[in-house]
C-alpha cells in the first residue's frame, strides 16, 4: 500500500515536471500551449488515442501566452490542447480585457473561446452582457448572436447581435439595436459605437430621439458626450416646431451652432404665422434663435392665401430684442405711414414673442406675393411693425402699378399690403395702353390698400407731377393730362386709376391724343422697368436679374 501511494505520487511529479517543462515549448503547430499555473487538486487521465485529460478541481488558474484563465474547476486535453471550464470563469487578456461566465471552451490552438451562462466583458469603462459570446484572445475580438447589452457609464445599448474590437474599443451592433442615454433613444439595425469616445456611427437607417426633436439619418456619427453631429445621405429633422433636411449637415447641441449644406429645407409647422427658408446653405444658431442662409436662398411668409417668397443672395435672420442691444431700429409705422423716428424697445415691446424676429436681405432682393411684388437691393423686414424698408433703387408692382423712390416703407397687415411710403424720388407708373402710362411723381408718396389692391394714393411734391390719360364712358381715350400741384390724390378701383384730385397750385393742360407726342409727357427719371418683375414665385428661385 504505501508502494502504490508513493507510485502515485512520483507520476503526479513527473506529470507536473512535463507540463512545466512545456512551458516555454510549443505544440506541433507552433502555437503556445495552456500552462498549469495553480490548482487545489489535480486529477490526471491518459485514455491513450482520446486524448490526455487533466483535471483541476478548486481555485484552478492556467495560463497561454499573455492569458489567464480562472475558473472553480479546469479541464485541460493536452493532445488537443482544449480547455473547458467550470463555475465563475474569469478571462484576463492582457490585462487589457476581463471576461466573466459560469462556462468556457477554449480552443488554444485556435486561441477562441466560447463563453456560456451570465458572460460579462469588461475593459475598464464599458461592460458587455449576454448569455453567449465568441472570443478571440489573438485578435481580441468577441462576438455575440444571442442578445446582448454594453453599458458605458450612463449609456446603455442592446441588440440581438454584436462585435467587439477590444484593440480599438469599438463595438458593431447588429439587429434591433437600442441606444438608451440621459438625454438620447436611438433605434436602428446596425451601429458603430465606441466606448472610448462615445462616439455612434451610422451605417444603415436610424431614429434618434431627444426631447422633442426625431432625427432620421443613415449616415454619419453622433458624439455623445460633446454633443456634436456630422450627418450625411440627407438626414432629415422633425422638432415640435418645425422640420429640416438637406443633404448633409453638422450641429453642436452644446453651443447650439449648425449648418446645413445641400438642398437645405426649414420648414415651420405653424401653416398660417410661420416661415419656411430654401438655401444650399443655412448656418443657425438655436440658442440666439437665428440663421444665416446663403446659396441662393428663399424665404417663404406663409400665411393662409397669398404667401410671401423672398430671394437675395444671403438672408438673415433673428430675435429683435437681441439685434435692438447693438443696433438702433426705428418703429416706423405711424398714422401716416411717415418715419417715427422713436426707437423699437428690445424688452417693453417685444414681449410677444411670436413678434420679435426681424428678417435682413442683401443684394439681388426679389418679393413675390399674388397680390405684390418688389425688388431692391436690401431688405429689413421686421414682424413686430409687420414692415419692408426696401433700400437701394426698390421697386414694387401692384396690379398694373409700379411704384420707385429712394427707399420704400411697405405695410402688412395679417400679412396683406395695407400701407406703402416712398421716401424721394417718388414715382408711380400705370401702363394703360401700348405707349401710354399714367404717371405721378413726387417727393414723397404714400399708398392704402384694400384686400391686397391700391385704393387710394397720395403724393407730395414741389411740386407734384402727374400725367392722366382720360378715357370716356366706353374706355376710350379722349385726350391727355399734364399738370403739376402741390398734392395730388388718385383713387383707384381694381387696380386702377378711376379718379385724380389736384390741390394747391394747380398747373396743366389737357390735349387731344393726337396732337401731342406722348414721349415727351414722360416726367423726370420715368423708366418702365417690367422686365425685372418677378412673374411668379418660381422666378424668385432663379439668380437672374
Amino acid at each position: 500500500m504505501p508502494f502504490l501511494k508513493f507510485s502515485s505520487i512520483v507520476c503526479l511529479l513527473l506529470l507536473m515536471g512535463k507540463v512545466q517543462a512545456q512551458t516555454n515549448g510549443s505544440d506541433t503547430t507552433g502555437k503556445k500551449i495552456i500552462t498549469i499555473i495553480h490548482a487545489d487538486t489535480y486529477n490526471f487521465q491518459n485514455k491513450d488515442t482520446l486524448g490526455q485529460f487533466i483535471a483541476l478541481v478548486g481555485h484552478a488558474e492556467v495560463q497561454q501566452g499573455k492569458t489567464l484563465f480562472y475558473a472553480d474547476s479546469i479541464v485541460l486535453d493536452q493532445k488537443q490542447n482544449i480547455l473547458e471550464a467550470f463555475g465563475n470563469v474569469h478571462i484576463n487578456d492582457a490585462d487589457s480585457v476581463q471576461i466573466y461566465s459560469q462556462y468556457l471552451k477554449y480552443l488554444g490552438k485556435e486561441k477562441k473561446a466560447f463563453l456560456k451562462n451570465k458572460v460579462k466583458l469588461t475593459d475598464g469603462k464599458g461592460v458587455l452582457t449576454t448569455n453567449e459570446l465568441e472570443y478571440d484572445t489573438q485578435v481580441k475580438i468577441g462576438n455575440y448572436t444571442t442578445g446582448g447589452k454594453v453599458v458605458n457609464g450612463k449609456t446603455i445599448l442592446t441588440s440581438k447581435e454584436g462585435t467587439y474590437y477590444g484593440d480599438t474599443r469599438d463595438v458593431i451592433f447588429k439587429k434591433n439595436v437600442v441606444l438608451i442615454d440621459p438625454e438620447y433613444k436611438i433605434y436602428t439595425d446596425t451601429l458603430l459605437y465606441n466606448i472610448n469616445t462615445n462616439i455612434t456611427t451610422f451605417v444603415s437607417p436610424s431614429k434618434v430621439i431627444n426631447g422633442n426633436r426625431t432625427i432620421l439619418v443613415s449616415d454619419g456619427y453622433y458624439d455623445l458626450k460633446h454633443k456634436i453631429a456630422n450627418f450625411g445621405k440627407r438626414p432629415f429633422i422633425d422638432d415640435s416646431t418645425y422640420t429640416f433636411t438637406s443633404d448633409y449637415m453638422a450641429f453642436n447641441d452644446s453651443t447650439g451652432l449648425g449648418e446645413f449644406q445641400g438642398n437645405a429645407v426649414y420648414r415651420s409647422k405653424d401653416s398660417a404665422g410661420g416661415y419656411d427658408i430654401i438655401a444650399n446653405n443655412i448656418k443657425t444658431n438655436k440658442k440666439e434663435d437665428a440663421f444665416l442662409a446663403t446659396e441662393q436662398p428663399v424665404l417663404l411668409i406663409k400665411q393662409e392665401k397669398d404667401s410671401i417668397y423672398v430671394g437675395a443672395d444671403t438672408l438673415k435672420s433673428g430675435r429683435l430684442s437681441t439685434l435692438t442691444k447693438t443696433r438702433a431700429v426705428p418703429a416706423i409705422r405711424d398714422s401716416l405711414g411717415a418715419a417715427n423716428r422713436l426707437l423699437i424697445d428690445s424688452t417693453a415691446a417685444l414681449k410677444d414673442s411670436s413678434t420679435n424676429r426681424y428678417i435682413e436681405a442683401y443684394h439681388h432682393v426679389k418679393i413675390f406675393s399674388d397680390s405684390l411684388q418688389a425688388v431692391g437691393d436690401s431688405l429689413f423686414y421686421s414682424l413686430h411693425d409687420s414692415a419692408f424698408r426696401l433700400f437701394t433703387q426698390p421697386i414694387v408692382w401692384s396690379n398694373e402699378n409700379q411704384i420707385t423712390g429712394d427707399t420704400i416703407y411697405l405695410f402688412l397687415a395679417n400679412k396683406k399690403p395695407k400701407e406703402l411710403t416712398v421716401f424721394e424720388n417718388a414715382l408711380t407708373i400705370s401702363k394703360v395702353g401700348t405707349g401710354y402710362y399714367n404717371q405721378v411723381r413726387g417727393n414723397m408718396m404714400h399708398a392704402f390698400f384694400f384686400d391686397g389692391r391700391i385704393n387710394y394714393l397720395t403724393t407730395r411734391g414741389t411740386p407734384a407731377d402727374n400725367v392722366y390719360y382720360v378715357e370716356d364712358d366706353n374706355h376710350k381715350f379722349i385726350g391727355v393730362n399734364k399738370s403739376t400741384c402741390s398734392v395730388i390724390d388718385a383713387y383707384f378701383e381694381n387696380g386702377e386709376i378711376q379718379k385724380v384730385v389736384f390741390i394747391n397750385d394747380l398747373k396743366g393742360d389737357m390735349n387731344p391724343m393726337n396732337q401731342i407726342d406722348h414721349t415727351s409727357l414722360r416726367v423726370r427719371g420715368f423708366k418702365w422697368q417690367d422686365k425685372l418683375r418677378p412673374k411668379s414665385k418660381f422666378s424668385i428661385f432663379s439668380n437672374t436679374e
